[in-house]
């Protein structure tokens, strides 16, 4: 059954970074692009590799969308909806997430 899962403290991901949760057994890449509340959250296995990466990967806009590159191959997942820019069968699970009293919650 999924829930709400409380991760950490808001200021303790740094903006323009990704963490990486365990969260009920899965691997979770939390994203905080901008130095606002905005998160993201994606799987943090990176299809391609089957690494445990995606939170160390770079973020960037393209086509007015932000996104996240692997740092192995370098495939883009869009960090709405996990959506991967090079081959979509390879897309990502994404995440609720939410700040609530200054805690990252995640819903899985």
């Amino acid at each position: 059954m999924s829930q709400w899962y409380s991760v950490c403290e808001l200021n303790q991901i740094l903006p323009a970074t990704g963490v990486c949760a365990l969260i009920n057994g899965q691997q979770i890449a939390i994203f905080r692009p901008r130095d606002d509340e905005q998160l993201y959250a994606l799987s943090n296995i990176d299809p391609f590799s089957e690494a445990s990466v995606l939170s160390r990967g770079l973020i960037a806009e393209h086509q007015h969308a932000l996104w996240v590159a692997s740092p192995l191959k370098k495939q883009r997942f869009r960090l709405s909806d996990g959506f991967c820019l090079e081959d979509a069968t390879h897309s990502v699970a994404s995440y609720a997430v939410r700040v609530s009293n200054q805690w990252v919650e995640v819903f899985a």
